[in-house]
């Protein structure tokens, strides 16, 4: 799968330690250099603007989705290729979907959870087949990983479900990992009988 736009979920903090914020920087510059649109959430704080600000930079082109009300608080990012206004959060999640091939998770808060695990749901009961991934940084994802694997072992989520998030410790290698990924045909159901 060749992958024109990526959805990038990220921190609207920088996080306590630089290497996220290079990190991020790092991502923005390779998908530029690599000619994949970035799509993400429109702010101009925290690991949202340094990616955007690193892709910006290195030539390629950005393409922010935000709601009214952040614009209003003067956090949305005023450089980008394309910012798109809508009406709240979950127009802006539908949107930034809607114009991705592929989806990164970088580290973040709560938002960047939430953001990831819909659009793992959205996957895992087939209203799409696109890839998505984290981007470790500094063992930041690990417990979450743990307890994902933890999920899989109670019966809560199938092997093919959890494959469905692919993990990579630089952006090459979790971009390359991205294109190579293919859909699994499996039910999201566990324990599901056939009829």
């Amino acid at each position: 799968m060749s992958l024109r736009s990526v959805c990038v979920f990220c921190g609207a903090s920088p996080g306590a330690k630089p290497i996220y914020r290079e990190t991020a920087a790092m991502l923005g510059h390779t998908l530029a250099e690599r000619g994949i649109t970035l799509v993400y959430g429109g702010g101009a704080v925290g690991l949202m603007g340094t990616v955007a600000d690193a892709a910006l930079a290195a030539g390629g082109e950005v393409i922010g989705v935000i709601p009214q009300s952040l614009v209003d608080a003067e956090v949305g990012h005023n450089g980008l290729t394309r910012l798109e206004v809508v009406d709240g959060m979950h127009a802006r999640k539908a949107r930034m979907a809607e114009l991705s091939d592929a989806f990164i998770a970088l580290p973040g808060g709560l938002g960047t959870l939430e953001e990831l695990f819909e659009i793992w749901t959205w996957g895992q009961l087939g209203y799409h087949n696109k890839p998505l991934g984290l981007l470790e940084v500094n063992s930041f994802y690990d417990k979450l990983t743990d307890f994902l694997d933890h999920l899989v072992e109670e019966r809560f989520v199938r092997d093919q479900h959890r494959g469905m998030l692919q993990v990579g410790g630089h952006p090459e290698i979790l971009l390359d990992r991205l294109e190579a990924w293919r859909p699994s045909a499996a039910p999201k159901w566990v324990d599901r009988k056939p009829h």
